[in-house]
């Protein structure tokens, strides 16, 4: 159970720029890269799934048993979304992040941290439905 003020969880948004475009189109490649970086997280993994887009372009998710790795890449822009949502104190959402991105080989990274599941510390007043 969530300590009031503590997050349930961490939610990392990252977008990842100058990628290798080769790697951002290969699904394999992908979905090992992703499987990895759980990994060394020492998230729990639970499923894998990963479609390949045609003409170009992935996206897949490894479910954790803490939350999941998500990724969605557009090789023409050598670019990849990923999101990292991890719940609990032994998985690391930046490790797993530092991970993906020397995987693909990027110049340049913009992440954006989200606490999730935090209980507001003032009591919110509640409003009558409208009728």
């Amino acid at each position: 159970m969530a300590v009031l003020g503590q997050p349930l969880g961490l939610q990392l948004l990252a977008e990842i720029w100058e990628c290798d475009e080769n790697k951002l189109n290969d699904i394999k490649y992908i979905q090992e890269m992703m499987i990895k970086a759980a990994k060394k997280a020492n998230a729990n993994i639970r499923e894998v799934a990963f479609h390949h887009f045609d003409p170009q372009g992935v996206s897949g998710v490894v479910v954790i048993a803490e939350s999941h790795l998500t990724i969605h890449t557009w090789p023409e822009l050598a670019y990849a979304a990923v999101d990292i949502f991890t719940c609990g104190e032994h998985v690391d959402p930046w490790v797993a992040l530092e991970s993906i991105t020397q995987d693909l080989n990027a110049e340049d990274a913009n992440v954006m941290e989200i606490s999730r599941g935090m209980k507001n510390l003032k009591r919110l007043k509640k409003k009558k439905p409208v009728t």
